[in-house]
């Protein structure tokens, strides 16, 4: 019996896989995604990306996701695995890894109607963000 992601169990809660990309522009600055308003955890700063669908790696949701998101092209190659998250939520547990890009192409625009921000590492806890994503914040002031 082959189990999809939406079967999987964690003590007790669904598993929900996300995949996440850190975009690092030309500057060491990180771009962070304002949650828009309607949805869970609005409000909320957060790195791009979102749910992996049936049949998808995390690195082809990132492509999807950046492309649908804000108009960003990049490739498998230009994605590097840096850490992972995990969190449980009330209702569901949370497995995202976070990947970093450096190349891509394009100029990110809000096509989903969230605000956007090129913001440097340090200065990341300034902005809040969800549970999942702010212990990944280290991972980057380490690295950039």
């Amino acid at each position: 019996m082959k189990l999809g992601m939406s079967e999987v169990t964690i003590a007790g809660k669904r598993l929900l896989l996300v995949a996440a990309c850190a975009l690092v522009d030309a500057d060491g600055r990180v771009l962070l995604a304002q949650r828009p308003e309607g949805k869970q955890l609005a409000g909320l700063w957060e790195f791009p990306g979102g749910k992996v669908e049936p049949g998808e790696t995390p690195e082809q949701c990132i492509i999807r996701e950046l492309h649908e998101e804000i108009g960003i092209e990049t490739d498998i190659p230009c994605l590097a695995p840096l850490t992972f998250a995990s969190h449980s939520y009330d209702d569901f547990h949370l497995l995202m890894p976070l990947f970093i890009c450096r190349r891509f192409r394009g100029i990110a625009q809000p096509k989903e109607g969230q605000a956007l921000k090129w913001v440097r590492p340090k200065q990341m806890r300034d902005y809040p963000m969800p549970p999942a994503d702010a212990p990944l914040i280290p991972f980057l002031i380490d690295l950039l």
